[in-house]
């Protein structure tokens, strides 16, 4: 057994038939069935079964399954890894961020392709949930995230505690600062992720903290959309005061809101198991050097 019948394997799971394998694979049809046929009888056991139009994995086949993208995963680190110490730091890096976390990128990006101009990027945009499925995949290698998140599968950077304002359109009459009871009443649209624990809860708990029931008309997970709605008059809403950074606020009004108790923390995570390449890790040091820079000014 070696690595390119592993690679084949992996292909034909992936890609759930071996003609879209084949042609992923830039081969021919019948070599990689022979490819198949041969680990099969290398192993002696079946590791698939065919189907009409698809194929179904034995309990063998996905053990091997696992087993192979474990092996393919350390393989391609390993080449990755080398490929660095000849090359220096170049090439893509692929990163995510929650829209409301944005405002942290555009400026690290900007330092960061000054002192590396062969790097570039590509950047995915999801809710925390989202990007911590995209690092798994290995999409991507960094992400940049609300918390709270599961995070048994990654490390992280904690970045700044973000507290909570009240959005709302320009021509509203409320006052700022404004106290929890004044706007109890007021139709208010929230952040929600996909999936998870998030800013919807962390809101929804600060009000029954308070004894209130919050009059909620509307639940999106896109920010921007979520201030399109408020600038249109719609509603309120409660976000991050760093989230208000990355949009323009022509039509909105930023309001305190004095006796809120609640507070976002961000973070920027990678996964445990995966190797990051120089050039992460020389992107994820621009965000320890902020909060060096941060806690000094603090003290």
């Amino acid at each position: 057994m070696d690595v390119k019948k592993l690679r084949y394997f992996a292909a034909i799971v992936e890609e759930g038939q071996i003609s879209r394998a084949a042609k992923k694979l830039h081969m021919a049809q019948p070599p990689l069935s022979q490819q198949l046929k041969m680990l099969e009888e290398e192993l002696e056991i079946k590791l698939l079964e065919r189907k009409k139009h698809s194929i179904e994995l034995t309990e063998a086949g996905k053990v091997l399954y696992t087993r192979a993208r474990e092996v393919l995963e350390k393989i391609e680190a390993i080449q990755a890894e080398i490929k660095e110490i000849g090359d220096g730091i170049r090439g893509q890096l692929e990163i995510g961020s929650v829209k409301t976390c944005f405002a942290y990128i555009p400026e690290k990006i900007r330092l960061f392709r000054e002192t590396y101009p062969e790097v570039t990027f590509r950047l995915y945009e999801g809710d925390s949930y989202q990007l911590a499925n995209h690092l798994r995949n290995r999409d991507i290698e960094l992400a940049i995230v609300r918390l709270p998140l599961d995070l048994n599968d990654f490390f992280h950077l904690p970045l700044l505690t973000d507290d909570f304002v009240l959005v709302a359109s320009s021509d509203t009459g409320l006052g700022s600062p404004v106290q929890i009871a004044e706007i109890k009443c007021l139709p208010l649209m929230l952040l929600h992720r996909v999936r998870g624990v998030g800013l919807y809860e962390l809101v929804l708990n600060e009000w029954k903290r308070h004894g209130l029931e919050p009059n909620i008309v509307c639940q999106c997970s896109d920010a921007a959309m979520l201030l399109s709605l408020v600038k249109a008059g719609i509603g309120v809403a409660i976000l991050p005061r760093s989230t208000l950074l990355s949009f323009a606020l022509d039509g909105l009004k930023m309001i305190e809101v004095t006796d809120f108790s609640i507070e976002s923390q961000s973070a920027i995570i990678w996964l445990k198991e995966r190797h990051l390449s120089k050039k992460a890790v020389r992107f994820k040091d621009c965000f320890t050097q902020m909060n060096q820079v941060q806690s000094s000014l603090k003290t």
